[in-house]
């Protein structure tokens, strides 16, 4: 069981209120993602469900627990953290026994759960090494391992894969996927990164300044954003937002459009615009165009082939059946 359940849960530092009550339910087995820009609380969030923050009113409860006052070591959670702390002087075997050691597991048990740790991560030809003779990916899948054996409810991810390089990242975010997966534990992931919010999570908590925006699935924030805050920082590259006469004309403040719901034509559409940058990726370019009349810039994501260079005049029309209306706060309008 790994059921967790924030019911008005707040924090503040000082006079500081960094966290707002809000109420938030994880189900068992549900791979949620807390994702926002950085200061907006998500890691203080973590570490309110961790116990390793004190919170300031309401309750956190573990599978129908009230876990409020229960010491981080006695609330069947697993951590792991940005930094791999990971003891340079024991071998890999020895630093994912340790949780074993200290809550005094027999022999034959911790061998049991480390080789079966190790099989599952890939880690068996290293369990003899020392962390200093790994690589970054296998440093992190050592920690990933070393909360593993403990058959937690729940694991607990802080930013587990900022350190790693561009390619070793989105391999351990595979395999992270994929060791969900096989567990089916419920599982926590902060990041700051919406790529990876938006390929690993069943589960979606958008925050801003401590505040809950929205809670759903990738698609559903994807297609059905709430507010234009969440519009603006789910999706790669960024929905396009244009105010004005072409707001107005659809009955709204704003309106958004995402880049690849933008068609383009070199003869003529609804907006005529000149080319800034184009770049080419292979399969995708994506082009940023200034529009003609002043407006804001706006990126389109066009097919690899699409030629295009800096100066080149074109026309974009968006997909009506695409378009977002945000009013003067910014919420959506349906």
């Amino acid at each position: 069981m790994g059921r967790i359940v924030l019911d008005k849960v707040s924090k503040k530092f000082g006079d500081v209120e960094v966290i707002p009550p809000l109420d938030l339910t994880i189900e068992d087995g549900e791979f949620a993602v807390f994702v926002g820009p950085s200061g907006c609380g998500k890691s203080t969030l973590l570490r309110l469900i961790a116990g390793l923050e004190e919170v300031t009113s309401g309750d956190v409860i573990i599978d129908e627990e009230v876990a409020t006052q229960v010491p981080p070591s006695k609330r069947g959670l697993a951590m792991v953290f940005q930094s791999y702390a990971l003891y340079p002087h024991m071998s890999v075997r020895k630093n994912i026994a340790f949780p074993l050691r200290m809550a005094k597991v027999d022999a034959a048990e911790q061998e049991r759960r480390i080789d079966a740790a190790a099989k599952a991560l890939n880690l068996t030809d290293y369990l003899d090494r020392r962390p200093g003779q790994l690589s970054g990916g296998q440093r992190q899948r050592v920690a990933i391992g070393r909360a593993i054996v403990r058959d937690p409810s729940a694991f607990l991810f802080d930013e587990p894969l900022s350190n790693l390089d561009a390619a070793l990242r989105v391999g351990m975010r595979l395999e992270i996927s994929e060791m969900h997966e096989r567990l089916q534990t419920t599982m926590i992931y902060v990041t700051h990164d919406q790529i990876e919010a938006m390929t690993m999570a069943d589960k979606i908590v958008v925050l801003q300044a401590g505040v809950i925006e929205q809670v759903g699935s990738p698609l559903e924030l994807y297609n059905t954003p709430c507010n234009r805050f969440v519009a603006g920082f789910i999706g790669s590259p960024t929905m396009n937002f244009l105010e004005g006469d072409e707001a107005a004309k659809l009955g709204a403040h704003s309106i958004g459009v995402r880049p690849e719901h933008v068609a383009i034509s070199t003869t003529d559409g609804a907006w005529k615009a000149t080319v800034g940058v184009a770049e080419h990726l292979g399969s995708d370019t994506f082009l940023y165009v200034h529009p003609t009349d002043g407006g804001e810039a706006m990126t389109v994501r066009v097919d690899g082939e699409f030629s295009a260079r800096h100066g080149d005049t074109v026309y974009l029309t968006p997909k009506a059946e695409k378009i977002h209306r945000f009013d003067a706060v910014g919420l959506r309008i349906t």
